[in-house]
Order: C-alpha cells, then sequence, then structure tokens
C-alpha cells in the first residue's frame, strides 16, 4: 500500500507510484490513436458515415457513472471491512497481552519466559493470518516467532492462524488446570480467542467472495465500448480537439474501472491494496514493548511506502 503525504496540486497531477495510469497508459494510448484516426477519416467507415447524436452519450454516460458508483461503494466496503477488521485485531491482541501478563499469577522466571513465548505466538497470528490471505509462506517470520515443534506441527497446514489459536488456548488451559487463572479471567481470555477467530473468519469471507464476476465483465465491456463509440458522437462538434476529449473521459471511466477492481481486493499486494506487513510490524512491535521483549526499531511510513 502507498502511505504518502499530502502535497500540491500541481505535483498531484503528475504522481505515478499509487495512480493506475501505469496499468491503464497502453488501453488509454489505443483509444486516442482510435480518436485520431475517427477525426482524420471525419467519422467515417470506408465509405459509410457514422452517424451519433452526443446526446445518447449523455445518456448512457450518466447511467453507466450510477453504475459504476454502485460497483465502487461496494468495492470500497470490502476494502473499508478489511481494513476494520485489522483494526479491530491491533486492539485485541494489545489486550489478549496486557491479561497475560498481569492476569497469569505465578510470577516465576519460568511462567514468565512462557508468556513471552505466548505473546510471540500472538505476533505469529498476525503474521500467519497476513500469509494466508496472500498465499505466502511467510517462513522466515514464523521461523522466529514459533518453537521447532510447533513449526512441525504447522508444516504444510493451510489454515495456520486456527493452528496457533489451539496453541495459545493449551497454554491457557494448562494454567488454569494449574491454578495460575480464575475460572472469570479463563472466560474472559477465551473471549479474546474467540475474537481472533472472528477476525480470521470476516478476512476469509472477504478474500473467499470476490465481487460477482458477471458486475465485473458488464462494467468492463459496457465501459470500453463506451469509449469506443464515443469518438464517433463527437468528432462533428468538437472537431480537432474530439481526441483530448475522449481521452479525458476514457482516463475517468477507465481508472475508475481498474480501481474498483484493485480495492475489490483489499489483502493483495498492489499499491493500493491495505498495509497488512505494516499492521503486522505495528502489532509485534506494541505487544513486545508491553512485555518488554527486545526488537528492532518499527518502520515509520515516510513520504511513501509499499507495504
Amino acid at each position: 500500500m502507498i502511505v504518502r503525504q499530502r502535497t500540491n496540486w500541481l505535483k498531484m497531477l503528475f504522481i505515478w507510484r499509487g495512480s493506475v495510469l501505469k496499468k491503464i497508459v497502453v488501453q488509454l494510448s489505443i483509444i486516442t490513436l482510435f480518436s485520431l484516426a475517427i477525426y482524420f477519416f471525419k467519422g467515417k467507415i470506408f465509405d459509410y458515415k457514422v452517424h451519433l447524436n452526443p446526446t445518447i452519450f449523455t445518456l448512457i454516460g450518466l447511467a453507466l457513472a450510477i453504475f459504476m458508483g454502485f460497483c465502487n461503494s461496494a468495492s470500497y466496503d470490502r476494502f473499508w471491512e478489511g481494513r476494520k477488521l485489522w483494526g479491530l485485531l491491533v486492539i485485541e491482541t494489545r489486550s489478549l497481552t496486557r491479561q497475560i501478563l498481569s492476569l497469569v499469577n505465578d510470577s516465576s522466571p519460568e511462567v514468565k519466559v512462557e508468556k513471552e513465548k505466548i505473546i510471540k505466538l500472538i505476533s505469529a497470528f498476525s503474521w500467519a493470518l497476513n500469509f494466508q490471505l496472500r498465499d505466502n509462506s511467510g517462513t522466515e517470520h514464523l521461523e522466529r516467532l514459533l518453537s521447532p515443534e510447533q513449526l512441525e506441527q504447522v508444516k504444510n497446514k493451510k489454515f495456520i492462524p486456527s493452528i496457533i489459536l489451539g496453541f495459545i488456548a493449551d497454554w491457557l488451559n494448562e494454567q488454569n488446570k494449574k491454578g495460575n487463572i480464575d475460572t472469570i479471567v479463563m472466560t474472559s481470555m477465551d473471549h479474546q480467542l474467540n475474537q481472533f477467530s472472528n477476525i480470521s473468519g470476516g478476512c476469509e469471507r472477504i478474500y473467499n467472495t470476490p465481487l460477482p464476476f458477471a458486475y465485473s465483465v458488464l462494467l468492463h465491456r459496457t465501459v470500453y465500448l463506451y469509449c469506443f463509440w464515443l469518438p464517433f458522437g463527437l468528432v462533428d462538434s468538437l472537431g480537432w480537439m474530439m481526441p483530448m476529449i475522449v481521452l479525458l473521459i476514457s482516463y475517468t471511466f477507465i481508472a475508475l474501472d481498474a480501481i474498483i477492481q484493485e480495492i475489490g481486493e483489499p489483502f493483495g499486494e498492489e499499491e493500493n491494496d491495505l498495509a497488512l506487513n505494516s499492521i503486522c510490524r505495528t502489532i509485534e512491535f506494541s505487544i513486545f514493548e508491553q512485555a518488554g521483549i527486545p526488537q528492532g526499531e518499527l518502520k515509520k511510513p515516510d513520504t511513501y511506502f509499499i507495504d
């Protein structure tokens, strides 16, 4: 994800990174060349003059804009729901860490070491969920946060976050049997783990249920048909300015189509997807800081970064 400081209006006109322009520059070039050809031939195909009233494009453009607005809202809802789920994960990880540090009664050195291991498991859960949503292995993070025995248990597993939650639940159950956690506290911590499961399930729901393909196909086809027919309707009224106006209108519609497709899958690794790596680093930094576990410096957003 691109995180960029707000800049002035002139620089915004020429920003490349974070823009979808590089995805659609070929399409825009083809439409512009096509518009120039239509202008050169005065709107004729061979000897046949194509007569299209600009009013038709006004009506179609209005309907297309309304439909694109609906699809954009649906895509942004998916993006924002994903962000809320990961924001809730930040809160729940800190809350569970606090409970483990303060409500597990045994303060012996052995239990302190065990607490640090469990807190590392909490961080491992966030990284594992990240990797599951992005279809990555994430071996480098899991190797430093899990024990060799735990690594062996999650090896070649698909739903690693659920297995890690099982590790945490087993430890809490063991502490309950030893009398280090009373039943009320155990119930509260179990509620926290249920929240972790709800967050994981919510993210999987977004990941496994994309926008209906029929919407994407209809929107994509309509946008391109509209853009390629538009020169015929404007060539007589605009003259040599027609290719420039068609380029501007095409950029608006095609870029919005590309943005809808991009943010509709918020857990990817494109420039406008959610910054899951940054969120995972924030979770790890904050809970390690609570527990006093040594760590590296947290990466801060500068002018921009891709996560």
